[in-house]
């Protein structure tokens, strides 16, 4: 059967050296967890290096033409094959409530959304692993202190161990993208609740970084929040000086402060 051709407004861009495909593969710990989803899995570069492993795997897939091809070529996923746009299927169709892994080659103009996607699902998500363009896998596992440090940061690394694994060059890739790409992994916290309320913690961390040249007290001034609060000494500080751990402790003042 003849190849997928890379549609570029599914930013599509596929992996052509095996190594780096088996090395994403065997990054996933199989602990917590009988079945994996992978996003985007193209022509199966990936996905064949899944099927080798003692787990289930799942594959969602927008673009028909690679379904096709999938479907010729993988009898091993015979009715594994989710033809659907991953931000907008309802995974319990198929896991039902169950735990399970998300691992992809993550197509590039969505893949910050297939992470807060993630952290929406992340009671069933134990452990998620794929490649992004170098930099938002950069951002995803940044401490604090840095330029890259921000939204996603905090977010994922509130509910997540996260791990930058290692750099992919560009022409491994056809068509090549015009970064280079880097693969990260998130393994989900023993104890991943919020000891604040996660809607105000997510408005907290998103209304900090929209301003991230300013300081917590100017960024955080639609909050309204009371003078006493407001000369806490953490408000002295810019949003990206503050550690997962400061936010949720920022959010619990607010709390107490009756926003």
């Amino acid at each position: 059967m003849e190849k997928v051709k890379a549609k570029k407004h599914l930013g599509q861009h596929f992996l052509k050296d095996e190594s780096i495909a088996k090395d994403i593969a065997d990054s996933l710990s199989l602990k917590g967890y009988d079945q994996v989803l992978e996003i985007g899995p193209g022509m199966g570069v990936l996905t064949k290096y899944l099927l080798e492993k003692p787990i289930d795997t799942y594959v969602i897939e927008i673009d028909t033409e690679s379904v096709t091809y999938l479907d010729a070529n993988y009898p091993k996923l015979k009715d594994k094959i989710i033809s659907k746009d991953f931000l907008r299927y309802d995974v319990n169709e198929v896991f039902e409530g169950k735990q399970f892994a998300i691992i992809g080659n993550f197509p590039y103009n969505i893949s910050t959304q297939i992470v807060f996607r993630t952290l929406e699902l992340r009671n069933q998500i134990p452990e998620f692993s794929g490649m992004f363009q170098r930099e938002v896998a950069q951002r995803i596992c940044e401490k604090k202190g840095s330029k890259a440090y921000g939204i996603l940061s905090v977010l994922a690394q509130a509910f997540y161990h996260t791990e930058y694994l290692f750099t992919v060059d560009e022409n491994v890739f056809n068509p090549p993208p015009k970064v280079k790409s880097g693969v990260m992994i998130m393994k989900r916290k023993d104890d991943y609740s919020l000891p604040c309320g996660e809607k105000l913690f997510f408005t907290v961390v998103k209304t900090a970084f929209q301003q991230r040249r300013k300081t917590m007290r100017n960024s955080l001034k639609t909050l309204n929040l009371s003078d006493g609060l407001r000369e806490d000494v953490i408000f002295d500080k810019r949003p990206e000086q503050l550690s997962v751990e400061e936010f949720i402790e920022l959010t619990l003042k607010i709390e107490a402060d009756g926003v």
